[in-house]
């Protein structure tokens, strides 16, 4: 589930005396371990042409997505995204790879001028499966692995928002945004009522927006079975929700990991949260099971009025893994990797004993272990659960691995990305060897300077260890300002990955000392760490940072914290408006991306309500105003001095661009140097490749006005 940024005190002096640090450096070669030798033939650009990092580079950088391996694990096939920058948008193409064979290069297939092709899948026939725009809206295609022309699979009368083939090859499960009201995806039998006689929507009941979208009362995401052979879908699609209503995959970032076959070809599972007017205030969702030809979906985890997701049956068919949270209304509880045996309905708890929160799940062929991913102190690793013992082993070192697949041979093909570079593709064998198996922007990273990244540790509020880490350019003499970056969620973590969004490298190219903490409430630390923001958003997080910050300095001596300036978005944001009132001297500027200023306001403007009432101890606004109003930046505005940028976008419905206009009024009228950027495009994050080089461009100017002379 979503925070308010996947990525709000008492008011203490800096105590730089508790500031215990303890140092980890990374260089290069650490980073992914002991790395062999890579298939490709790298470009090699020599340390004198190098530059710093530009925003363009960062909106331009291709970005590899969706591996997806044969079952002999000889193929495997990813989508990469390239950047039209002209067109402001990204191009698809899909690229197949031999792990067998030496030296092998990717090569791209199925490639269409102009059309973008993605989420790939390996069929039973021995064909490769994908979506594509290629016919005018997002059908399903195929092609086989040695070549020839893409055929299309289905036609039908809407855009497809996913698929998964059953095991047996001859059904094609489909989901995609369509009427409640029709028994089939066709609408066959049902005629609807066309739109009112004006442009008003209407609504009895929430949501009525989610994310950057309003929402459309008689439309969900729905599950539907289509009959395949021969390489063509047919018939009319059948619902496979029965009466429920609510959205499968779950809405605004759910996809395939909530949709599975039972290996015997039979069952369908799904992950869905009833949209009933309790639904912006419930974090519950449900595994369903239903026979992919009839009957009612049956309710395996009813029992759990907490989140249940990521079905995730056994290869021999026994087992159904998910993850599973505790507690009702709360969107960042621990994530247990749960076992079902589905023989006899009996559940239990395989990591309950492992204080760290499972991310994702994959089986082993021969279903004795599972491989998850999960935030651990600045990491996101690879790990391998033994099913019989429970027993957790890590697989992968620094950086954040991600779309883990367990090949046959006991291996485990993933993608990594660190601050350094974005997602390539990579190789653990059973022994530990690592092998790289791509480099798509080997040019572009040759043509980059690296930049230094370096962890430090300090005693935080509590005297808790609290952990943080320094970006700066590399070879960089005498000290450097600061950009004092503080994450969002505010359940996240600012560790050792990238982000096309806030990015420590392109910051650090700039010139700057790029310091982060992960202050209390943060993940990767345990639940207990993670639990203890909540109604405290203003007090133990500006301990950290202000500690964190004094400890960056004594750690590098680079640090300049004279001469700072702080950034944030989302819960970061907030903190930016909170520093503004209890900590006005501590920088030079601000920066404010969707930061909530009025608390109040948030309170019922925000769309998923579960998320602020559980912040603020699990009451609404009008039963417990004092909780809002403790840590609430507008009751501070007096004290407001520093100069900010503020930005924000008007599809933002998780916090609305209304908070970052009414932060702005306050700075304009108390004569606040401050400037704002609406983008009228952009939610809750920037995307778009020229908003995200105006974005870097004005909030480099804003710091460059104050920090650099």
């Amino acid at each position: 589930m979503p925070h308010l940024h996947r990525q709000p005190f008492k008011n203490h002096d800096c105590q730089c005396a508790r500031a215990v640090v303890t140092i980890v450096t990374m260089t290069r070669t650490s980073l992914f371990g002991t790395v062999a030798a890579f298939a490709l033939a790298l470009p090699f650009a020599s340390p004198a042409l190098a530059k710093p990092m530009t925003p363009t580079d960062l909106a331009t950088l291709k970005r590899l997505a969706a591996p997806t391996a044969s079952p002999d694990g000889r193929w495997v096939v990813y989508q990469l995204r390239e950047t039209d920058l002209d067109n402001n948008r990204g191009k698809m193409d899909l690229y197949l790879l031999d792990l067998k064979k030496a030296g092998a290069q990717p090569v791209k297939i199925a490639s269409a001028p102009d059309k973008n092709e993605h989420d790939p899948v390996f069929g039973p026939d021995g064909h490769l499966y994908y979506l594509s725009n290629q016919s005018g809206s997002e059908q399903i295609w195929r092609v086989a692995l040695e070549g020839g022309t893409p055929a299309q699979v289905s036609e039908t009368g809407y855009d497809i928002s996913g698929f998964k083939i059953s095991p047996k090859g001859d059904k094609m499960a489909v989901w995609a945004d369509r009427p409640i009201a029709c028994p089939d995806a066709e609408c066959s039998t049902v005629k609807l009522a066309g739109p009112g006689p004006g442009s008003g929507r209407v609504y009895d009941q929430m949501f009525v927006r989610h994310w950057d979208t309003w929402i459309n009362p008689k439309e969900r995401s729905r599950l539907f079975v289509y009959d395949l052979a021969d390489g063509k879908m047919s018939g009319m699609g059948q619902s496979r929700v029965g009466q429920l209503v609510g959205d499968t995959p779950s809405k605004p970032f759910g996809g395939g990991e909530e949709i599975a076959w039972s290996p015997d070809n039979e069952t369908l599972f799904f992950t869905l949260r009833k949209a009933d007017r309790d639904e912006p205030l419930s974090t519950n969702l449900d595994i369903y099971a239903v026979n992919a030809k009839e009957g009612p979906p049956q309710n395996l985890t009813e029992a759990n009025k907490a989140m249940d997701t990521l079905p995730s049956p056994s290869p021999d068919g026994k087992t159904l893994a998910y993850a599973a949270m505790a507690r009702p209304g709360y969107e960042s509880d621990r994530q247990v990797l749960m076992l079902r045996d589905l023989a006899s309905g009996n559940v239990r708890a395989l990591t309950q004993d492992w204080d760290r929160s499972v991310g994702s799940i994959a089986w082993a062929p021969d279903s004795k272990s599972i491989i998850v991913t999960a935030q651990d102190t600045l990491d996101h690793p690879a790990f391998r659960v033994d099913v019989a013992s429970g027993k957790v082993t890590r697989l992968t070192k620094q950086g954040s691995a991600n779309n883990a697949i367990a090949l046959a041979d006991g291996s485990v093909l993933y993608t990594l990305n660190s601050i350094q570079a974005p997602d390539d593709l990579y190789r653990v064998a059973k022994n530990g060897k690592v092998t790289r198996l791509t480099n798509v922007n080997a040019t572009q990273d040759a043509a980059i300077d690296k930049v230094d990244v370096k962890r430090f540790s300090f005693a935080g509020a509590n005297g808790d260890k609290v952990w943080g880490m320094v970006t700066k350019p590399a070879g960089k003499t005498g000290k450097l300002p600061v950009a004092f970056v503080v994450h969002g969620g505010p359940q996240g973590s600012f560790g050792e990955g990238w982000s096309f969004r806030w990015n420590p490298k392109v910051m650090a190219s700039q010139g700057y000392a790029v310091v982060s903490i992960d202050f209390h409430g943060s993940t990767g630390y345990g639940q207990a760490f993670t639990d203890s923001i909540n109604k405290d958003w203003g007090g133990k997080p500006l301990e950290d940072l202000k500690l964190g910050l004094a400890a960056a300095a004594k750690f590098d001596a680079q640090v300049d914290t004279a001469n700072a300036c702080a950034l944030g978005a989302s819960y970061g944001g907030y903190m930016m408006n909170w520093i503004a009132g209890q900590w006005p001297d501590a920088f030079k500027c601000l920066v404010q991306h969707d930061g909530v200023f009025d608390a109040r306001a948030m309170a019922y403007e925000t769309e998923e309500l579960w998320f602020d009432e559980w912040e603020h101890g699990g009451k609404p606004y009008h039963e417990a105003p004092e909780e809002y109003e403790k840590w609430n930046p507008v009751n501070h505005v007096a004290n407001w001095k520093t100069p900010m940028l503020v930005i924000t976008g008007e599809k933002d419905f998780r916090i609305p661009y209304t908070q970052g206009l009414a932060a702005f009024t306050a700075l304009q009228r108390k004569n606040i140097d401050s400037r704002l950027i609406v983008f009228p495009d952009e939610n809750h994050w920037v995307t778009k490749p020229q908003n995200s080089i105006q974005w870097h461009s004005e909030v480099f100017g804003w710091l460059a006005k104050y920090l650099k002379k």
